[in-house]
């Protein structure tokens, strides 16, 4: 084990220099920005138009009665503009604490609503995540007077603006873990296929028989996957203090819903999941890279592992909306897809210990693969001795 170890060292420290300090290492770096720029761009025009359709829902504590002239109201409002465009109201029966009953609408225990309009029609009162002078109140006094059918004794609508909810609901903090998975594989699969093309160039140049005669192929697994995970994590340090600035200019992680688990928690969750999804397809891409022999193999066989990365991130994704249903939990315990699957558990669920089994769980099925990985290259690429090569007898001359 001590002379795996010294041999691992010896082989990252050795690809770790050559990676940083070569000249492609800034264009390595400005990789992710063109991705993002054309992701901000389309994401931007698919959000104004998604944005343009969504309507503002606001919860009506009111009797039938008070409702009635209320909804008609709006219908009329509607029907003059834009039905998308008008404040959608979601009738509530008044329970004998409507405090308390406004208090658990805004917190998004029965839905998401912006705000709450209470008293109609004596003393009319709205609270939420509005301005007083905003577009939703607005639209609200006119449907007031309108519903006031020219009574001119109509009171003046009360607007108290409070925060959108007491705390993040199931849906705002699956859009967290959608968010953190989402980043984990599109980083992983822009960084983990620079080990195939690594290897085939040294198996190409024969220095990878010159390295395997001096250390053990363990080792030599052991170092690369090692060596690569510090020099994506430099990128990735990199990347994540440009992007701080922009994201402080959207008031930091307060854009967010907090996970279940805490900023702290989550944080270096995501970053040990980044290491070993990283460790888990980098060991996978080494154990392919090893059987390649020339660059148009790992040409060929980089789109196959590319849609099979997308197809495990799916697969992962799709349990993210019921984080303790049985789809859910296949992701977690299916190695490849476990990094992602649990880093969205820890948006959802509080508890730590289900990730301290799950990154035991991950190592030793990175030990496993590496271990595969070191005895396949050692029999198909360092083996002495020609191929076996099977001959099949030849059929007798016609005649004899």
């Amino acid at each position: 084990m001590r002379k795996l170890m010294r041999g691992a060292f010896v082989i990252g420290r050795r690809d770790f220099s050559a990676t940083v300090l070569s000249k492609t290492f800034l264009f390595f770096l400005l990789g992710p920005l063109f991705p993002l720029i054309f992701g901000g761009v389309f994401g931007g025009i698919v959000g104004g138009t998604v944005g343009q359709h969504d309507k503002i829902e606001v919860a009506v504590i009111a009797s039938d009665a008070a409702f009635g002239p209320l909804q008609a109201a709006r219908d009329r409002l509607a029907g003059a503009i834009d039905n998308d465009r008008v404040v959608r109201l979601v009738h509530v029966l008044p329970e004998p604490d409507v405090a308390a009953q406004q208090q658990r609408l805004l917190s998004g225990g029965e839905g998401q609503f912006r705000a709450v309009l209470s008293g109609i029609p004596d003393h009319p009162k709205l609270a939420g995540a509005i301005q007083p002078d905003g577009t939703t109140a607005g639209q609200l006094r006119l449907m007031l007077a309108s519903a006031a059918d020219g009574n001119a004794a109509q009171p003046p609508l009360q607007v108290t603006h409070t925060a959108a909810s007491a705390g993040p609901t199931p849906r705002d903090q699956a859009t967290t873990g959608q968010i953190a998975q989402t980043a984990l594989f599109f980083f992983t699969l822009l960084l983990s296929t620079m080990l195939l093309s690594q290897l085939v160039e040294e198996k190409s140049n024969k220095i990878i028989e010159v390295v395997a005669a001096a250390v053990p192929i363990e080792s030599l697994f052991v170092g690369k996957l090692f060596a690569m995970l510090a020099a994506s994590v430099l990128g990735l340090i990199v990347w994540t203090a440009a992007g701080a600035a922009v994201v402080a200019s959207w008031k930091g992680l307060a854009v967010l819903p907090p996970p279940a688990t805490g900023w702290p928690t989550f944080l270096a969750l995501v970053v040990v999941y980044f290491a070993m999804n990283y460790l888990l397809f980098g060991a996978v891409f080494l154990t392919i890279g090893a059987q390649a022999a020339t660059v148009r193999e790992v040409q060929t066989l980089s789109m196959p592992v590319t849609f099979g990365q997308m197809l495990i991130f799916g697969f992962a994704a799709a349990g993210v909306a019921a984080p303790n249903s049985g789809l859910a939990l296949a992701a977690g315990v299916f190695p490849l897809s476990s990094p992602l699957a649990m880093v969205a558990r820890a948006a959802q669920e509080p508890g730590i210990w289900p990730h301290l089994a799950a990154i035991a769980w991950q190592l030793l099925w990175v030990a496993l693969i590496l271990k595969l990985g070191a005895s396949m290259f050692r029999k198909t690429v360092l083996k002495s001795g020609p191929r076996t090569r099977w001959r099949w007898p030849r059929r007798a001359a016609a005649g004899k």
